[in-house]
């Protein structure tokens, strides 16, 4: 979320990170990312938490057609373009109208990182998917009347758990997202005991399950869920 540079080493890590593009594919489609460390730090290069939750989602085959989803801290806007591509539905024909029973994805940040965000999603979306995903500006705690209370069916963020002075809009944020049907999942890796600090606060107000590691990136995916709830998907 904030806009600083977040060193973790050298080597090939830092060399990727300080690439001016990214290439994944997902959904049977090649995404090319632009990235730009020096100007927008953290909020301009790929995580690993991200493509991890991408690769979940896919591989779970998760049914996101027809459901409306926020991402948080979108960054390059890697997992809102996958979710917006995995959503991809079909078009109902009535007498009046026609339908879309695609997703319905809302990608956020802050407003400094909206124009990067914009320029990635908008070239790596097919044209009949573009109205379907929408970038918007979105500060933790800030506005949120803005977004309409409990009206989203998944709410997803991936590596957004690190700056401690965040985390109690962040659950503002999500308290505020959320109705009892909505699922939330968080990919992060965690690096300090202050990461563990915030599952603990987060377990104080929903119910909290790790659903999936990548041991070989170190990322853990975390269903969470308002009251005592253990929907599946």
């Amino acid at each position: 979320m904030a806009l600083v540079p977040y060193e973790e080493g050298g080597g090939w890590a830092a060399r990727q990170l300080h690439s001016p593009s990214a290439t994944f594919h997902f959904a049977s489609r090649t995404i090319r990312l632009q990235q730009d460390w020096r100007r927008l730090g953290v909020a301009a290069v790929v995580w690993d938490a991200a493509v991890v939750l991408c690769a979940y989602l896919e591989m779970e085959g998760i049914d996101l057609r027809d459901r409306s989803v926020i991402e948080l801290g979108a960054g390059t806007g890697l997992l809102g373009i996958v979710v917006t591509l995995l959503g991809k539905g079909f078009f109902v024909v009535s007498l009046k109208a026609i339908y879309s029973c695609s997703a319905r994805v809302t990608i956020t940040d802050r407003a400094a990182a909206l124009e990067f965000l914009e320029s990635n999603v908008q070239a790596n979306l097919p044209p009949e998917l573009r109205p379907r995903a929408v970038v918007k500006e979105l500060t933790w705690g800030k506005n949120l009347d803005n977004f309409p209370p409990g009206a989203f069916d998944f709410v997803l963020g991936a590596d957004i758990v690190y700056l401690e002075e965040t985390f109690a809009e962040l659950l503002q944020t999500l308290e505020h997202l959320c109705s009892e049907r909505t699922v939330i999942l968080l990919s992060c890796r965690i690096r300090y005991e202050r990461d563990l600090k915030f599952l603990k606060m987060l377990r104080d107000r929903f119910s909290v399950y790790e659903v999936h590691y990548d041991s070989s990136k170190d990322v853990r995916i975390y269903k969470a869920q308002r009251g005592s709830r253990k929907d599946d998907f």
